[in-house]
């Protein structure tokens, strides 16, 4: 376990590269006895000085809830990070491209709370019953940290990569379409690149919640009404650039799109 001031140290080194729009060397390399629980410390004081600054958190994100992001990354198992208001586009937005870090998207479904989740021992089915609806989202994924060699341990320190997102679309009920058959295109500058179905995330998109919940129990945490969860890519991650329009085709939950400029 590495000391309190080694943690704060970390949390300064990623606050700096944020505002820089830069990069840090492998946490992994420098500290090779840090842990997971080691990371979420990180994380925590990280999201302890966002919201001490005024930013207001608004939901939370699953990464790695698939196999073809965990074949993407070397990382084999979830993690997840928090979301705050100035995180979040609408639909159609026009987003600066310079304020992440080795920008790539995500195709996901979002689940907004209506009730509180409290594990351990929540189900798919406490999920369903908490879930006010499910709506289309794209995840921006933004690293602060070196990508090649990355473990578990650095992705979670740099609030799993998380940079913003977009959602908009129909939103539905999740009882009212059969959420693990929802599928997606994701074009860029109108070539499609990437496509899948969202049963890839454990089987059924709301199975990430339900690790969500049940994780967060572990660290004394709970998800709570009102909050948006991005459940967990089910395609692998796409690199945008500069200029790129990106847009997204759920078929009958709509489409998404955003450029970057």
């Amino acid at each position: 376990m590495l000391e309190k001031e080694q943690i704060t140290a970390i949390a300064d080194e990623l606050a700096e590269a944020e505002a820089q729009r830069g990069m840090i060397p492998l946490l992994t390399a420098r500290h090779p006895e840090m842990t997971i629980e080691d990371s979420y410390a990180v994380q925590n004081e990280w999201r302890r000085r966002a919201v001490d600054s005024g930013r207001r958190m608004v939901g939370r994100k699953i990464g790695l809830t698939s196999k073809v992001m965990q074949v993407a990354t070397g990382i084999t198992e979830p993690d997840y990070g928090a979301i705050f208001d100035d995180m979040v586009y609408e639909n159609g937005s026009v987003i600066e491209h310079s304020r992440f870090s080795n920008v790539r998207i995500e195709v996901e479904l979002a689940f907004k709370l209506g009730k509180p989740l409290t594990g351990p021992g929540i189900t798919l089915f406490d999920v369903l019953d908490a879930t006010d609806y499910v709506v289309p989202a794209l995840e921006i994924l933004s690293s602060r940290i070196e990508m090649t060699g990355r473990t578990i341990v650095d992705t979670i320190s740099d609030n799993a990569a998380m940079g913003a997102m977009v959602y908009g679309g129909n939103p539905v009920a999740p009882d009212a379409v059969d959420l693990r058959w929802v599928s997606a295109l994701l074009y860029r500058n109108e070539t499609i690149e990437e496509s899948g179905v969202a049963a890839a995330v454990l089987n059924h998109p709301a199975m990430g919640v339900v690790w969500l919940a049940n994780k967060l129990a572990e660290h004394g945490d709970s998800l709570q009404a009102g909050e948006l969860i991005l459940a967990g890519s089910f395609t692998r991650p796409m690199w945008v650039e500069a200029g790129d329009t990106v847009t997204c085709d759920y078929g009958e939950l709509g489409t998404l799109t955003c450029r970057f400029n």
